[in-house]
């Protein structure tokens, strides 16, 4: 009976251990066959997996592979839910988590996510995107997508207005606001729109200069007296001022702007070739030019970043199949790279797979372009910055303050504001 005893309580001991390891995010079975991914977005991110799967499952039949699409957000909420409470219990074994949040996760909870640096190496990839995915010299997200700016122009309403897309290969925001006032004149149409809540355009210039919201650091705040920073908003304005800006509230209207034909460029990120295309009649008439600099801003160049994304493991039961999934296909597979780009759109960053078939065809739509092939280059330009922990936080700061500065109020009030609000904030 003792010996009974014994055994029962040895079992409930072992079994509680289980349980406390598992709800910990130890992994007691690192080898396990069947893995979840996380993400969102079906026709692109998913899109891109489902290949990745049927690729690496051709050569691992014993694999399972299960993929989840979730809203942005609510990946966001269940890993800082699960996170917190101390668990990965529920959490998946690969999770796309976007380039401006990951440092957030990292550095609250590294150990939740795999050390990469044995099954890829960052050099391999686009430069700027080491900042987001290591930490403390570790290895742990495997860069995805590129969010590479381009200045995307209508060709037709440039020749009203006396210019060609040869103008615009090393122009500075003033020049991109002398043309824009040329084209309102000659035809009538803006020459881009914005959604003053939406300050991508700002981050995407003050990246071009190698500048952020936040210093090295990652943490502190880097708003008042930062030069980058405070030309980027004066040029925004001055675009504002010149009556060249088409209003837009969200995403409908965004693409409603361009594809109805009511504004001349689109100066953003590559992901949005697909939008520009979807509008068959205007084929022949768009082209691709360098993203504006800025003028006054030392080691502004003509490349820069809006969004992207990186793959990262969990420390999870069947973490290993996982880093193996990851290395195999987004790590390392060309080919991988070259489906995503000929099959979705998709611009890796993985510098070996940045040439090929699917980068050197010219695209009709474009009149014959190679904009991957430029896309591709520009990745290369951009500027590596330190997202840091709390790019979204500052910037629900910052969208307020744009209002009062489009609205009179001083630039270097608008900026000191910012500043102190984010540093009592952000203690």
């Amino acid at each position: 009976m003792k010996k009974m005893m014994f055994l029962l309580l040895a079992t409930v001991f072992m079994l509680s251990a289980c349980s406390s390891n598992s709800g910990s995010g130890a992994s007691s079975d690192p080898a396990k066959k069947e893995i979840t991914v996380w993400a969102w977005d079906p026709n692109f991110n998913i899109a891109a997996l489902n290949l990745a799967k049927e690729r690496y499952m051709a050569k691992h039949p014993d694999v399972k592979i299960n993929i989840v699409e979730n809203a942005q957000a609510d990946i966001v909420q269940k890993l800082n839910t699960g996170l917190n409470s101390g668990t990965t219990k529920g959490l998946p074994n690969i999770v796309l988590i976007e380039d401006y949040r990951s440092q957030n996760f990292l550095q609250a909870y590294p150990d939740a996510f795999r050390d990469m640096s044995d099954s890829i190496k960052g050099t391999d990839f686009a430069d700027y995107k080491a900042g987001p995915t290591s930490y403390n010299g570790k290895q742990y997200g495997v860069p995805f997508d590129s969010g590479v700016t381009g200045m995307y122009v209508r060709t037709d309403y440039l020749k009203e207005a006396g210019y060609t897309p040869e103008d615009m290969q090393d122009i500075d925001w003033d020049k991109f606001i002398e043309i824009g006032k040329a084209v309102k004149a000659k035809t009538g149409k803006d020459m881009l729109t914005q959604d003053p809540n939406d300050l991508g355009l700002i981050r995407a210039m003050i990246q071009s200069a190698g500048s952020w919201y936040l210093k090295e650091d990652g943490k502190t705040p880097n708003i008042a007296g930062n030069a980058a920073l405070k030309e980027a908003m004066e040029n925004y304005k001055a675009m504002f001022d010149a009556n060249i800006v088409k209003t837009n509230s969200d995403w409908s209207q965004f693409l409603a702007a361009f594809n109805s034909g009511a504004v001349a460029s689109v100066p953003t990120g590559n992901w949005i070739t697909p939008s520009i295309k979807a509008e068959a009649s205007q084929s022949g008439k768009w082209a691709v030019v360098p993203f504006p600099k800025l003028k006054d801003t030392p080691n502004s160049v003509h490349a820069s970043n809006i969004g992207g994304s990186s793959w990262y493991v969990m420390n999870v039961d069947g973490q290993d199949t996982a880093a193996d999934f990851m290395k195999e296909t987004f790590g390392s597979d060309k080919e991988l790279y070259q489906d995503m780009l000929n099959k979705i759109g998709i611009i890796g960053t993985l510098k070996s797979a940045s040439s090929g078939s699917a980068y050197d065809k010219a695209d009709e739509f474009f009149g014959g372009q190679k904009i991957y092939a430029d896309f591709a280059k520009w990745t290369t330009e951009v500027p590596n910055v330190n997202y840091g922990l709390h790019t979204y936080a500052i910037e629900d700061i910052m969208t307020v303050e744009v209002q009062n500065y489009l609205a009179g109020k001083d630039i270097d009030s608008v900026l000191n504001d910012v500043q102190a609000q984010a540093e009592a904030q952000l203690k």
